[in-house]
């Protein structure tokens, strides 16, 4: 029950109760000589007439403001209770020539009224415009849209269309990553010398093998981080029918391993600490001479530097390697056999030495076109008093994946090497080989 309807019934209640006083009091009227019982009983019918015409015109409002979907009465009468807003529809209810026209309710007219009295009267209080709710996005109430009511559609039978979907259910495989790559170079050449004995010029005729290996293992795990692994492993035989000591010899021999760890400082230098660790497996002599000129051990050197390296790529990724520049570094040599010590600058009577200076170390490999490569490697390491200098060349032409020939030249320069009359302190190694070779 709304509080209109319960005002109407409190007042019937007291208006009836005010109606049954005359007949109470009619003693009294009598005694008097007065007759009121026709005046009340009039204006109780007035009363009641009037009551009844409200409750009708309080139900046609109420009817009128639930069909219409609005606000009604009590979102006519939200701008009451706002910020004080001059809104143009009372200003143009007041000078409208036809009051009617406008289709207004008796509530609306009321507050019309209320608010053009206010304007009126005291503009001071007037906060904001009409224009100024449409800026924020407010809308009056007799602005606002009337809800859409839609009438739902009674169908008697409804068919399920099954969902077609392109989504295709995969199986997500999620793998560790590997930051590991492998590399491997192998080769076998051959070589073949004959010379007939009454050759104007001499020689011997001889036959020679040669095997190269070269490993590799990096680690790279794309933070900054490397690790490369590098193992050199070379090999070479002849045989001569000069030799009478010697059924074979070695040629080549040598047995390396070379580590770096890199931790990035830009994008292509790097702080590195690199070991280089080389020896020999065989024993070495030469023709006719049984006295060993080199073994396994003898020598052994260790090359420890703390320095940065730069990592080389030129040419669309043809050129490619590393430069080790190292202004701190440690040499330690040992002799296992103490009779090659004075031949590797070794005081006589000792098996080491360990000195120390700077190193410089160059890796490059260089790809002409598909067939021919160059692979460099140039060492050096100085103590300001002593210097070592080693320049190794490959030039690799490939006939096919499986056979290629070599050409290698190694100059070296070694001051702290036992003085040779004819060369100094030069030395020079070089050969020519055709064979199988393989790479991955």
């Amino acid at each position: 029950m709304t509080n209109i309807n319960r005002y109407i019934l409190g007042l019937t209640a007291v208006l009836t109760w005010f109606a049954a006083m005359p007949a109470a009091g009619q003693g009294r009227g009598a005694q008097n000589g007065h007759s009121a019982g026709r005046p009340v009983a009039g204006i109780y019918a007035n009363y009641l007439d009037s009551l009844s015409l409200l409750h009708r015109r309080v139900d046609s409002l109420r009817a009128k403001s639930s069909t219409t979907g609005g606000g009604g009465l009590r979102a006519a009468t939200s701008v009451l209770f706002t910020p004080l807003t001059f809104y143009h529809r009372p200003a143009a209810r007041l000078f409208s020539l036809d009051s009617t026209s406008t289709g207004q309710s008796t509530a609306n007219q009321l507050i019309d009224g209320a608010l053009m009295n206010i304007y009126l009267k005291r503009p001071d209080l007037v906060k904001t415009g009409e224009g100024d709710l449409d800026i924020v996005n407010i809308i009056p109430a007799d602005k606002a849209e009337r809800p859409v009511r839609v009438e739902p559609k009674i169908v008697d039978d409804i068919v399920v269309q099954p969902m077609q979907t392109d989504v295709v259910p995969v199986d997500v495989l999620v793998k560790k990553p590997n930051f590991w790559t492998i590399l491997g170079d192998y080769n076998l050449q051959f070589m073949q010398n004959y010379v007939s004995g009454n050759w104007y010029k001499g020689g011997e005729s001889n036959y020679s093998m040669l095997g190269y290996v070269v490993m590799q293992a990096n680690y790279n795990n794309k933070q900054k981080v490397k690790w490369d692994n590098k193992l050199e492993v070379k090999l070479g035989l002849q045989t001569s029918r000069g030799d009478s000591i010697h059924s074979y010899r070695m040629t080549e021999d040598l047995l390396r391993y070379t580590t770096k760890l890199g931790l990035q400082a830009t994008r292509r230098w790097y702080y590195t600490v690199q070991v280089i660790a080389q020896t020999q497996s065989l024993r070495t002599y030469k023709t006719n001479d049984q006295r060993i000129y080199a073994s396994f051990m003898a020598p052994f050197s260790l090359n420890l530097s703390v320095g940065m390296d730069y990592n080389v790529e030129l040419f669309r990724k043809r050129l490619t390697g590393s430069v080790h520049l190292a202004p701190m570094a440690m040499n330690w040599k040992y002799v296992r056999r103490p009779e090659l010590a004075t031949r590797y600058g070794i005081d006589d009577g000792k098996r080491q030495l360990t000195d120390y200076g700077s190193e410089l170390t160059v890796d490059l490999s260089w790809k002409f076109c598909d067939n021919i490569n160059w692979k460099t490697r140039f060492y050096g390491y100085t103590t300001y008093k002593r210097a070592e200098l080693e320049w190794e060349n490959t030039f690799v032409f490939r006939f096919n994946r499986y056979i290629a020939a070599n050409i290698f030249l190694y100059p070296r320069f070694d001051d702290g090497a036992k003085y040779d009359v004819r060369h100094g302190y030069f030395q020079l190694k070089e050969y020519l080989s055709l064979g199988f070779s393989y790479s991955f």
